[in-house]
């Protein structure tokens, strides 16, 4: 009998990614935005950059768009220069600044826009997607800030991009223009497109990211699932309705902070299952018991603090 042994692997190799920092740094005069940042975009996931102000996630971006070049360390859009047409063909990007002709309708500049690739969507799908549909036949310079951030996401759609960088894409944005904008995300997503997000609203980049990236004084300080990232952090939030006094269990050991809100209590401790028992023994009348691990904003601000407290060290 012939034995024919093959070796074997449980996964397939992961996909080489669409675009990637690998050591870049960036400096301004005397300041350094980016500290050797590697950094990794795959298709069909959001990847979230989050940082205070001056964390270096618009630099990141700019880099990564071929905007600016990496004073040491380089960046790649498809294995290729971020520069290049080629490159360029296959991207698209909605920045916090957009210089757009504001004579023309919103019809006009998706028009225009779609020109410039090869495989363009349509003014119509690019204007359904993008919640504009009411506003094509409408002069740019006319909009108000925020259907002007609206048009300028239907822009970023119009050359059907593989990745798209979105900059702080919600500011200004109404919660119907929002939600829009989000169902989109995640329709790209669904078909293969890969979405670089900056956000302040930290309850976007949890609904949307599949990773998170925290970068503070150009640094990654954090990296990973939006659950790792939670899960670096210990608190947790516990919320009833009690009668006992807020002074009184702010006392107690592993409790960070009390709020109360009429008959309820809101708890913030790193010890949930010892604070429960106390409130148990304490208060034989406590209601509606809810038990809530940190969300992304609360793991954002102590790994940030971390950060600054290790810098300052």
């Amino acid at each position: 009998m012939l034995a024919i042994v093959t070796n074997k692997t449980d996964a397939a190799p992961a996909a080489a990614p669409l675009a990637r920092l690998a050591g870049a740094s960036k400096t301004y005069g005397k300041l350094l935005a980016l500290d050797k940042v590697d950094l990794q975009v795959r298709a069909g996931e959001v990847l979230a950059l989050l940082g205070p102000n001056g964390a270096g996630k618009t630099t990141a971006i700019s880099l990564l768009l071929g905007l600016q070049q990496a004073d040491e360390g380089k960046a790649e859009l498809f294995g290729l220069q971020p520069k290049s047409l080629a490159a360029r063909r296959r991207i698209g990007a909605m920045l916090q600044t957009a210089a757009v002709p504001e004579a023309l309708t919103v019809g006009e500049l998706i028009a225009l826009f779609r020109s410039y690739y090869p495989k363009p969507r349509s003014v119509a799908d690019c204007a359904a997607l993008a919640g504009v549909a009411d506003l094509l036949g409408k002069r740019y310079g006319k909009l108000s800030g925020g259907q002007q951030r609206r048009a300028q996401f239907a822009l970023a759609l119009a050359g059907n991009p593989e990745i798209l960088f979105l900059d702080e894409p919600t500011t200004g944005l109404d919660i119907e223009a929002r939600g829009i904008l989000w169902k989109t995300i995640r329709q790209l997503v669904a078909g293969g497109c890969a979405i670089v997000l900056t956000t302040h609203y930290l309850e976007e980049a949890e609904a949307l990211a599949d990773r998170v990236t925290v970068l503070a004084k150009g640094r990654v300080v954090a990296e990973g699932s939006v659950s790792a990232i939670r899960a670096r952090v210990s608190q947790k939030r516990i919320r009833c309705i009690s009668a006992l006094d807020s002074e009184t269990i702010l006392c107690w050991p592993h409790v960070r902070s009390v709020v109360r809100d009429g008959e309820h209590v809101e708890i913030v401790t790193d010890a949930a299952e010892a604070v429960v028992r106390q409130l148990l023994a304490k208060d034989a009348n406590l209601g509606e018991l809810e038990i809530r691990r940190a969300g992304l904003a609360e793991a954002f601000v102590e790994i940030t603090r971390e950060a600054e407290a290790a810098e300052a060290a």
